[in-house]
């Protein structure tokens, strides 16, 4: 992971215990790391719409071309689609990994941490 540290702060600062970050950076690592408990803790045994819809919350965060070239959002693009297919969880790190230099990286771009508000909808 090339932004460790730097994930690390957001997680510390930007996490709650429970419940919804109201940062998007926060938010985001909060929905990574939730997708990769559920597939390599549980399987995706749990598996349900609140995980699809942080797979949505991560690609419609990331997809910005003004941050991203299409290379990189096409990779984006190709790991969320790895993770929609719960049947065949994905245990390796390097995916997840992946993602979360992403977000260090919007984060950066943005000069975050940016505001947000919690989605009702989401109850993971």
């Amino acid at each position: 992971m090339k932004y460790f540290e730097e994930a690390k702060q957001i997680w510390k600062n930007h996490v709650p215990k429970n419940g919804q970050s109201d940062i998007v950076e926060g938010e985001l690592i909060r929905t990574v790391e939730r997708l990769r408990y559920e597939a390599q803790v549980n399987g995706n045994i749990n598996w349900d719409e609140g995980f699809e819809m942080f797979c949505d919350y991560i690609w419609n965060s990331l997809n910005d071309d003004s941050t991203f070239d299409n290379k990189v959002l096409e990779q984006i693009k190709v790991d969320i689609n790895i993770l929609l297919d719960y049947d065949s969880p994905y245990l390796d790190d390097d995916l997840y990994d992946r993602i979360t230099d992403h977000i260090v990286e919007w984060s950066i771009a943005h000069k975050g941490p940016i505001k947000r508000e919690k989605d009702p909808k989401q109850y993971r």
